[in-house]
């Protein structure tokens, strides 16, 4: 299960998107994100995931690869699904004891779906593509305007670097904690829910303690350094906007335009 997760994972290959600038992939990811609550319509849908699938081909990492992060998330998914399928009010068209199940529960069931399916892979996309060096670049220097009213962007993109670095290296050691245990003969799986949550304290404590130690290590190694903060500093491969992000641009650009457009179409809406 822990290796299904692949947030904060790299997957090295050579493509479009992982040469795009980290900046773009940045605010294309937002503005896709966005596009999701845009339009209410299969068209919309069907728009969204077609651009989605297009990138994901462009970018060449395998589909296989890329679901593995939806397995973590099925439950919560699930969850969401039923209670929206159950507490939506219309036309009833399922009932049995006391749950009904209506047209509109089913129709918004399904578009919660598609919007969270969606917006998982479409945030992997811009992990799978983008190393935490030039995502902590892109992030700092999209942001750098913010430093007119004192954020402290450099600060803040440096610990984003740090926690998606970190999340590999904690799923590694919180899965070497769980087979040591296990070898030691602890149950972890069976009981009631009680008791697999007093199960995960074996593993828990000395997580935390490995997370605090690296965290320690981490903070001298950058004192002994000499590291502080962004000022001054330059970088070794600055930033550089090519022709093929200025395409990128105009392709979210007409991308958008036609979420936008799909929104106030009242043809084709769902309800």
């Amino acid at each position: 299960m822990l290796k299904d997760i692949t947030l904060g994972q790299y997957y090295q290959t050579e493509s479009v998107i992982h040469r795009l600038d980290p900046r773009v992939k940045l605010l294309g990811t937002i503005l896709y994100f966005v596009s999701l609550f845009l339009f209410n319509n299969p068209v919309g849908y069907a728009i969204a995931t077609i651009f989605l699938a297009t990138v994901i081909i462009m970018s060449r990492v395998p589909f296989s690869f890329m679901i593995r992060g939806m397995r973590t998330i099925v439950i919560l998914m699930l969850i969401t699904v039923l209670i929206n399928l159950f507490v939506t009010q219309g036309d009833v068209v399922l009932s049995f004891w006391k749950l009904k199940i209506t047209k509109q529960g089913i129709i918004l069931a399904v578009q919660l779906a598609l919007r969270i399916t969606l917006l998982i892979i479409g945030s992997s996309i811009m992990t799978l593509t983008t190393t935490p060096n030039h995502l902590t670049d892109g992030l700092e220097k999209g942001l750098r305007f913010l430093k007119v009213i004192k954020v402290p962007v450099h600060e803040i993109a440096m610990m984003m670097s740090i926690s998606l670095r970190f999340i590999p290296i904690l799923l590694e050691e919180t899965d070497r904690i769980m087979k040591a245990q296990l070898a030691r003969g602890a149950d972890l799986e069976s009981g009631n829910l009680f008791k697999r949550i007093k199960a995960m304290v074996p593993i828990l404590v000395p997580l935390f303690i490995s997370a605090f130690r690296r965290a320690g290590d981490l903070a001298n190694a950058m004192e002994a350094r000499c590291y502080h903060g962004g000022e001054g500093r330059t970088k070794m491969k600055p930033l550089k906007y090519k022709s093929r992000d200025a395409i990128a641009y105009l392709i979210l650009a007409a991308y958008m335009v036609v979420s936008i457009y799909l929104g106030r179409l009242s043809l084709f809406k769902i309800m």
